[in-house]
């Protein structure tokens, strides 16, 4: 055999090895079905520990494998409608409750009904994961709302259990840089903006519509609501103009005495101000009811992989898996089971048993029975409430115009 030969016979079987390996390698990659989930907080500081949860479903798996994928909060949803409108995107997918009514009516995730055995054990907000008795979603991630105060600038400590008490506690820990109190009241973050609006209206027994549907925008109790925010507003105990982000790194560092917000922020603020002496109590108002954020996850109705995609679901709600998902969120967020909490859990973080006794009054930040018009609702809500904040324009005088707006504009579309 010439060297020519020996030559091409060694690079024969070098090739021939070469595919081997690589095709035994690809066996070895095909055993497990990949499958995508897309979530925004896979992007944030919680992200590690999240994606750590996740390894822990590929771990026990011998032919399922999970990829998360990190998209930040302010791009996920129109990133989504674009993947999955196209018939693409993950296979499993994070919404807000504010996305998530228009994804099911543009019908881009599907029913995933059947796979919770115990469907009693779900928290009660679990309710609005169903759309004409179907279920789309299961609670990922849910964040209820409460007061968060620094006993430091309250009078002797003492944190106000009414909205009289409340109005006096602000009142007298506001100056020199201090202020009382902190919300949002400007269209430049609107929708911070109706999360702080709802948690007024709900507190004082208001709702944006009643039972059968009908908007409610212009009742006694929404314009007790609106009234307690202008009489907030014309206090100057808050840092008129700020930005979420500001007042509370202002609070983190004593210059707020109380904000109502949700549990994730309460968690966020204990690590930027950790020797304040921050403390949660139920919000100020006539009624317990507050509005909370919940995020579902759901199943993209193009996926190929709907029977991994369920089972990572079933592994999802096993008991310690829950717990599991509720430790990665380090005591920012609940999850679609109630969880209960050790002694040690507890001393660590006091605020979870606050937070958590909100869970049976939580109200949804949104237009019930008009969840995918809430938001030219709102819009409409919001731009009524500045004028009311900027003009003196009466309260039910805004509201009714806001009521005949919404029919006339909204629902006779």
């Amino acid at each position: 055999m010439n060297a020519y030969f020996r030559r091409f016979s060694v690079g024969a079987l070098l090739v021939a090895a070469t595919l081997t390996i690589s095709s035994t390698m690809h066996s070895f990659a095909a055993e497990k079905e990949v499958i995508t989930f897309a979530a925004s907080p896979f992007s944030s500081a919680r992200g590690p520990q999240l994606q750590e949860w996740v390894k822990k479903f590929n771990d026990s798996q011998e032919n399922i494998e999970v990829t998360p994928i990190a998209i930040p909060f302010a791009s996920f949803a129109n990133t989504m409608f674009t993947q999955m409108g196209g018939k693409g995107g993950p296979d499993l997918v994070r919404f807000d409750l504010y996305d998530f009514y228009p994804a099911v009516a543009a019908n881009l995730i599907m029913p995933i009904d059947g796979i919770i055995k115990d469907e009693a054990n779900l928290r009660p907000v679990d309710k609005y994961l169903k759309v004409d008795g179907k279920r789309y979603g299961i609670a990922f991630e849910i964040s209820n709302y409460a007061l968060i105060y620094n006993k430091a600038l309250l009078k002797d400590g003492k944190v106000p259990t009414n909205f009289a008490e409340f109005i006096a506690s602000a009142k007298a820990a506001s100056g020199d840089g201090v202020y009382g109190f902190a919300y949002r009241a400007t269209m430049a973050e609107s929708g911070g903006f109706w999360q702080d609006v709802c948690n007024f209206v709900y507190g004082f027994g208001g709702r944006w519509s009643d039972d059968s549907g009908k908007l409610t925008l212009n009742s006694p109790q929404v314009v007790a609501g609106i009234a307690a925010y202008k009489q907030v507003y014309d206090l100057d105990v808050t840092p008129k103009g700020a930005d979420a982000a500001t007042f509370r790194r202002m609070f983190s560092q004593g210059k707020v005495a109380m904000e109502i917000d949700n549990s994730a922020v309460m968690a966020s603020l204990m690590v930027k101000g950790p020797d304040l002496p921050i403390e949660v109590a139920r919000s100020p108002f006539p009624t317990d009811a507050q509005g909370f954020v919940l995020s579902p996850i759901t199943v993209n109705a193009n996926t190929k992989h709907k029977e991994a995609a369920l089972a990572f679901l079933k592994w999802m709600m096993l008991p310690e898996n829950q717990r599991a998902l509720e430790t990665a969120y380090g005591g920012s967020s609940f999850v679609a089971t109630p969880i209960a909490y050790t002694e040690e859990e507890l001393a660590k973080r006091p605020w979870l048993k606050v937070y958590d006794s909100d869970k049976a009054v939580s109200i949804p930040q949104l237009v019930t029975g008009h969840e995918i018009k809430t938001p030219e609702i709102q819009r409409i809500i919001l731009e009524q409430v500045v004028k009311v904040l900027q003009t003196d324009l009466d309260p039910q005088a805004a509201m009714d115009e806001a009521q005949k707006m919404a029919e006339s504009r909204v629902l006779a579309k």
